[in-house]
């Protein structure tokens, strides 16, 4: 069924996307890139997230033990409004001014744990501070969305390898959570039921591209998937925030963010690289029954360590286009073992 070119919808966003399984035998002599340098010391004296040392502006860290939480010091947004900076000349050229705070968590004091090489309470440890920047931030009245996430390695552009993810909160919902709120809550109110409860039912059904389950959360391959190894992990019950988990939830979810970056991980035996992201319900004084609780990992590597996958020609000017098939990936992903390989 899936041996020829086809597409697609995304379900969340009501976008579509291009497979074309038949690529993926073509000859690779485009760009490879250099394996990253995995020799990293627990501790780094030149580090700025390591404990103990000099920051931007002469801020010294604290001798912090789990994760540590701070005002990002080169914030992309700022809590002050700056009235009269952005006035328009044109309704073509429109222009607003956009407020909110932006933060850095590290994830241990450790220069050199990424997060599946965290034990399950250091990692319930970064959830419950993800939660509680959600909650901190979600209660100022100019936020209207809180966005978790993480760059890991150098690829996805993070500057600094020690293991951290931000949190940017906005006073504007960003266009990607803004598409998710529309096809969410269209899909509630012509069904009664949520989107991705829905979905997750019938993934479990199909099973092919299932990864990771537990009680309380799923990890799989999208049908609609856009990066050869993206996955998308989703809460089995309907939740708008990460402040709604309960401590088995948290301690479930835990246990799928380990499953599935240590299968990452292994899959080429390296520190695997990605942009990963919770999508919550925005603080926008709105109810969210349409909400379910998800987060989107979006990994760049194709073929191997060396070897990634380019959003370019006609995926830029036209449509996203992949070519293993998202069963594939996900077989791929499911073949690996669960213990991190540098244990084994």
């Amino acid at each position: 069924m899936f041996d020829s070119p086809h597409r697609r919808f995304n379900l969340l966003t009501g976008e579509w996307v291009l497979v074309s399984p038949q690529r993926a035998k073509r000859p690779w002599l485009g760009q490879t890139e250099k394996p990253p340098v995995e020799n990293l010391p627990q501790y780094d004296p030149t580090c700025y997230l390591c404990p103990r040392n000099e920051r931007a502006g002469g801020i010294k860290n604290p001798d912090y033990r789990g994760t540590f939480t701070f005002d990002n010091d080169f914030a992309s947004l700022l809590p002050d409004l700056i009235q009269g900076t952005h006035v328009p000349d044109s309704p073509l050229l429109n222009v607003e001014p956009e407020r909110g705070i932006c933060r850095v968590v590290c994830f241990s004091p450790r220069h050199d744990l990424t997060l599946p090489e965290l034990e399950i309470p250091a990692l319930e440890g970064v959830i419950a501070a993800w939660a509680e920047q959600t909650r901190e931030l979600g209660k100022k009245d100019f936020i209207q969305y809180v966005q978790v996430f993480e760059n890991k390695g150098a690829m996805m552009g993070c500057s600094n390898p020690h293991p951290h993810s931000q949190v940017w909160a906005s006073g504007h919902i960003p266009n990607e959570p803004a598409k998710e709120v529309e096809n969410q809550k269209a899909y509630f109110n012509e069904h009664g039921q949520p989107l991705l409860s829905e979905y997750l039912d019938e993934e479990h059904k199909h099973k092919e591209r299932l990864i990771a389950v537990n009680d309380h959360f799923t990890a799989l391959v999208p049908f609609w998937a856009i990066w050869p190894f993206e996955t998308l992990v989703i809460a089995h019950r309907a939740m708008s925030y990460l402040t709604d988990l309960t401590s088995s939830e948290a301690s479930g979810l835990a246990d799928i963010l380990k499953q599935i970056t240590t299968r990452y991980d292994n899959l080429f035996e390296i520190s695997f690289p990605y942009s990963m992201g919770f999508h919550q319900a925005p603080f926008d004084d709105q109810p969210h029954p349409e909400w379910v609780l998800h987060a989107h990992f979006y990994p760049p590597l194709l073929r191997s360590a060396s070897v990634r996958k380019f959003m370019v020609g006609f995926e830029m000017l036209a449509m996203p286009q992949r070519d293993i098939t998202p069963e594939i990936a996900a077989a791929r992903l499911r073949e690996v073992p669960t213990l991190h390989y540098r244990k084994r």
